[in-house]
């Protein structure tokens, strides 16, 4: 029984040992040198010797640039959070009704999932709304004898929010399709049946008083990964805005400010890993509010 039970604990670290190594020297390593180094002044190093102490958060806290790049997450969210929870639940409940070809759809919807955020980006870049009139946007547009619209350059009204949601929009949706579709398979048919019994209507009705309280764990997830996500934001925002001259004073989101100043031509290390602590620390909050706030973890009454 014991050598069963130390063969059993060989071969777990045998498969496990390579993905943990990794994971530490890849994940949580650079994260705490990270820590470290936001307490130094550390330009163009990241083996500092001068100890500046919480001098780099307040610096970060006090930067326009810095706090503008929040703004820029939270108008982000605002636009993106909502737009995917309603595009990827409509999905799911359409695919769940499909009695044919549902594998077929599943897969259709979620094929996006796997492509290159760069890839995307470049192809609604230069191809769906190129600011000239090649572009598939202007070409429709221009059916209608519409003007050409500069999408990324044009601030006023502010077009690229455009470009940049429903690049995303199209890349994710269909991940947290699966997601739903998983919720609402768990659902009882029971309950649906015991709706009809008592006269529910099938509709609004069914969605409103079944369905969706049914989704509600679902639901609370996928808002939290959203959100999550929506901080992270990087390659999009990156590959359709920047260009030969650089990256535009507008639309800079957290990551994309802290690339710059990390890896720009200050070479700020110490500045920039302070931004990534808050950022992070930013997230955690949010997350735990969010967690707080839909009950995530509290045990149903009786």
């Amino acid at each position: 029984m014991r050598r069963r039970i130390s063969d059993n604990t060989l071969w777990f670290w045998v498969f496990v040992g390579p993905f943990a190594v990794g994971l530490a020297l890849f994940t949580y390593v650079p994260l705490l040198w990270s820590v470290y180094l936001s307490f130094f002044d550390a330009h163009n190093t990241v083996s500092p010797t001068d100890f500046v102490g919480f001098d780099n958060y307040t610096a970060m806290l006090r930067d326009g640039a810095f706090t503008s790049s929040l703004g820029t997450f939270a108008v982000f969210s605002l636009f993106i959070v909502p737009a995917t929870y309603a595009l990827a639940l409509a999905l799911a409940l359409m695919v769940n009704r499909t009695r044919r070809f549902q594998a077929f759809f599943r897969s259709v919807f979620f094929l996006p999932a796997a492509c290159s955020y760069v890839v995307a980006a470049l192809i609604w870049k230069l191809s769906i709304f190129n600011g000239v009139r090649f572009g598939l946007a202007n070409t429709v547009l221009g059916w209608f004898g519409a003007d050409q619209t500069a999408w990324l350059s044009t601030t006023h009204p502010p077009w690229y929010w455009l470009v940049i949601v429903t690049v995303r929009l199209w890349l994710q949706a269909g991940f947290y399709m699966i997601l739903f579709l998983a919720g609402l398979q768990r659902i009882s048919p029971r309950l649906y049946e015991a709706a009809a019994v008592d006269g529910a209507r099938p509709g609004w009705q069914v969605f409103r008083h079944i369905t969706f309280p049914q989704l509600r764990t679902t639901s609370v997830a996928v808002v939290l990964l959203l959100v999550i996500n929506a901080f992270q934001a990087f390659d999009e925002f990156y590959n359709l805005l920047s260009d030969a001259r650089g990256y535009p004073p507008y639309a800079r989101p957290p990551l994309v400010y802290l690339y710059y100043t990390a890896l720009g031509q200050g070479q700020n290390l110490g500045m920039g890993s302070a931004g990534a602590v808050i950022l992070a620390l930013i997230v955690a909050v949010v997350t735990v509010f969010q967690a707080r706030w839909f009950g995530l973890g509290r045990k149903e009454a009786d």
